[in-house]
């Protein structure tokens, strides 16, 4: 797998996605014991961009490997 500064770009987006809403969720939580719907709203849209970019990279790994015959 080559690391282009494209893809380390997208990982670095994605992780700190995650660490965000986990961080925001968090401060909420300890500071204000509730969790605000907006919030949670962008905790499922970050969970689901960083989700897609890993598994966009996985399935498009697997397709192409089939395709050219290599179960790999």
């Amino acid at each position: 797998m080559e690391n282009t500064p494209y893809k380390i770009s997208q990982y670095v987006c994605a992780v700190l996605l995650i660490v965000s809403s986990i961080a925001l969720v968090t401060y909420q939580v300890v500071h204000i014991d509730d969790v605000a719907g907006g919030l949670l709203y962008y905790v499922a849209q970050s969970f689901l961009l960083a989700g897609s970019i890993f598994g966009l990279h996985q399935y498009l790994k697997n397709l192409k490997a089939h395709t050219h015959g290599n179960t790999h």
